[in-house]
């Protein structure tokens, strides 16, 4: 039989057919790049690696360790009844015109930002056994509040003109609230001392239907909110 040799021209179409149907085996087939492509990262730092963006802190403790100075008696006591402030063993045998005293001082922590604080009304403590079912001696006791920026001796001398005190409440004790508030420095700067007075008056009433002597023998736990807010 006698065979005959395709033409340089039927090949070079055939190859070409091949080609354009992709099915040329052995033979690599390039990619076109359109670009090079990069990514660059930055993050707000410290300047050290750390995080370089956060918030303040705002935090106030409190000192009822007589003389109220020393940073290791200072605490956070953030629910009622809160930290105890004692008042003299008196304090639990009150007669009529009796006052009795019992302080606490107040400053920010060492990584706080400064506020102000303002003293609240009392209100009975939470948690604690109180005898004064009908509120007779809540309602009878009186209660004033001395405080100044350095320390001084919590007694009756702390609130008589030319002490060096501010009186910041002075009252009913189920409503006397502060007239004033007090600003605490940033990072343990500053200290604010505080004395309460609570005292059973001389001319002490009571409800209608009650007698003076329904006074005996009650027993009473009062409260207070330091209100604070940063500054």
């Amino acid at each position: 039989m006698t065979r005959t040799r395709p033409t340089t021209s039927s090949r070079r179409n055939k190859t070409l057919a091949i080609l354009a149907g992709g099915t040329l085996v052995g033979v690599a087939v390039t990619a076109t790049l359109a670009a090079w492509t990069d990514t660059e990262w930055i993050f707000g730092g410290d300047g050290a690696g750390g995080p370089g963006i956060g918030t303040s802190t705002f935090e106030v403790v409190q000192n009822t360790a007589a003389p109220f100075t020393d940073p290791e008696d200072f605490v956070n006591e953030e629910e009622n009844p809160g930290g105890e402030m004692t008042f003299e063993l008196a304090a639990l045998d009150l007669s009529p015109g009796d006052e009795v005293y019992a302080g606490v001082s107040l400053q920010t922590t060492d990584t706080s930002i400064s506020g102000d604080v303002e003293l609240q009304p009392a209100i009975p403590a939470d948690g604690i056994v109180q005898n004064d079912p009908d509120g007779l001696l809540y309602g009878a006791l009186d209660v004033r509040v001395a405080t100044a920026d350095t320390a001084f001796a919590c007694e009756a001398d702390a609130f008589l003109a030319g002490a060096g005190t501010e009186i910041i409440a002075d009252g009913d004790l189920d409503s006397a609230a502060a007239t004033a508030e007090q600003t605490l420095a940033a990072e343990a700067g500053s200290t604010q001392f505080y004395c309460f007075e609570v005292s059973l008056p001389d001319d002490v009433t009571v409800p209608t239907g009650f007698d003076l002597d329904d006074l005996m023998g009650l027993t009473l736990a009062p409260a207070w909110e330091f209100a604070s807010e940063s500054v």
